[in-house]
């Protein structure tokens, strides 16, 4: 028998999920037309981004470090030390060396997602809140790395080890999603609960919008 929490999630993803607004940017990518510049953006602000973001989750994961939710919260964060660990290969292909990439100036469009959630790890009301609304989005910023991921292998001529960093988010989010509602459960979510989850995660999902769409204007 699923878990309430876990079909909770799944509406709420069903709910969030981009259809036809999904960022230009990555038709872009699958069309082999946006420019490898982007990509190397990408990588600069995706160092900042994950710095950030594990800092943020491991706030969350102090917030509620006697419930199993904060464990949760500490495997993200490791999950970001990973990916972390692939940027490099990233950077390197796209023609950029470590002290290059973190030269880069943090660009706005692209630091409001983790400027949000730094937000989200001190004010989250409550932390399952966000924990629900951070899992329910992850389905489409995965699809959105699998989509870059096959791009850069077919269209750019980048190796596996390359596109590593995108490999990693690419796998379906079915298994955190079901780790997430046994952290949170068994105990359906209540109703002000899940409207929060869904404000929380449409900021989400804008902030992700404007990530993709400043490094949209980035140019060759």
């Amino acid at each position: 028998m699923n878990n309430p929490i876990l079909d909770q999630i799944q509406r709420l993803r069903a709910e969030l999920a981009p259809g036809d607004t999904a960022p230009a940017l990555i038709a872009a990518f699958a069309e082999g037309t946006a420019p490898l510049a982007a990509v190397a953006e990408l990588a600069a602000q995706q160092q900042r981004i994950i710095t950030s973001d594990r800092r943020s989750l491991l706030l969350l994961a102090t917030r509620c470090a006697d419930r199993p939710l904060g464990a949760w919260f500490v495997a993200l964060a490791e999950g970001e030390s990973a990916a972390l660990r692939t940027l490099p290969a990233l950077a390197a292909a796209c023609g950029l060396d470590p002290g290059a990439m973190a030269a880069r100036p943090p660009l706005p469009g692209c630091q409001a997602y983790p400027a949000f959630l730094a937000w989200l790890g001190l004010n989250s009301r409550p932390p399952g809140a966000a924990a629900v609304a951070l899992v329910a989005n992850f389905a489409a910023w995965g699809g959105y790395c699998a989509t870059i991921a096959h791009a850069l292998r077919h269209r750019y001529g980048f190796s596996d080890e390359a596109c590593a960093f995108f490999d990693f988010f690419a796998q379906p989010a079915t298994e955190l999603e079901q780790q997430a509602a046994d952290a949170l459960g068994p105990d359906p979510l209540d109703d002000d609960t899940l409207a929060t989850a869904l404000e929380y995660g449409r900021l989400l999902q804008a902030y992700e919008h404007l990530f993709w769409d400043t490094l949209a204007q980035v140019h060759g």
